[in-house]
């Protein structure tokens, strides 16, 4: 049996990527293939800790534009990342694996509150973690999120889980002539102001020495691949 090269790794999803054709709300068949590709990567013997956006079901700076209040916006933003991890949840159940979904923002009914120790235990356990409510601070992104949790539970490598392949010198979409970086130091990636990810979240991996991964999701086997350490995607480290 191959041998992964990580065996705790925190995985990084935008709400997108549970979203309906049209780009919002939750799509049952989304979540089941995503829970498809997690498999896949417990059967490696991975432990695994999923952190959700929300952005398939709010967006905090459509608020903005309007007036709202940045705090207002920001906890309901936290609430729709709730959402995804109960629909990821019910998919990874449904095909047998055991879950436990974590939130920030203390929902006893629904979630158990996230403990950073009892997290690690259920990853122990061969559990998979789903974290949702962001960091339950308003003002914070849920890429800073993942990469304070990827911290606190000891994964070995963050993977940010995207539309593209990696990082680009530009939009791959706009422009083709783009080229994608096989490798980024965590300061030239600030530098570049990355686009996949905020700079509090890779300043945090920075000062931490925290691996972080930017791969296309939907690529056939890419989260196998990654965990296993084959050249995929685009590495960000020191």
């Amino acid at each position: 049996m191959a041998v992964a090269k990580y065996k705790r790794v925190l995985l990084k999803l935008g709400g997108e990527s549970l979203a309906s054709p049209g780009g919002y709300g939750i799509s049952p068949h989304m979540a089941e293939e995503i829970a498809t590709k997690i498999s896949a990567v417990r059967d490696l013997e991975v432990e695994i800790v999923i952190v959700l956006g929300a952005g398939n079901i709010w967006r905090g700076k459509d608020g903005l534009v309007h007036g709202m209040d940045r705090a207002t916006a920001d906890h309901m933003g936290m609430l729709a990342t709730v959402m995804n991890a109960l629909a990821l949840a019910d998919a990874l159940e449904r095909i047998g694996i055991t879950t436990r979904v974590q939130t920030a923002i203390e929902m006893r009914a629904i979630a158990e509150p996230y403990i950073r120790r009892r997290a690690i235990r259920h990853l122990e356990k061969g559990r998979v973690v789903i974290i949702g409510g962001g960091t339950g601070n308003p003002y914070f992104t849920t890429d800073t999120a993942a990469a304070l949790r990827a911290m606190e539970v000891d994964a070995d490598l963050l993977i940010k889980a995207t539309k593209v392949d990696g990082v680009y010198t530009a939009d791959p979409h706009e422009d083709p002539a783009a080229e994608r970086f096989d490798h980024l130091t965590y300061m030239r990636a600030l530098e570049m102001r990355v686009g996949v990810m905020d700079a509090t979240a890779i300043s945090l991996c920075m000062e931490n020495d925290m691996p972080i991964l930017v791969l296309d999701l939907w690529q056939p086997h890419s989260l196998e691949r990654a965990v296993m350490g084959e050249q995929i995607g685009t590495l960000i480290t020191r």
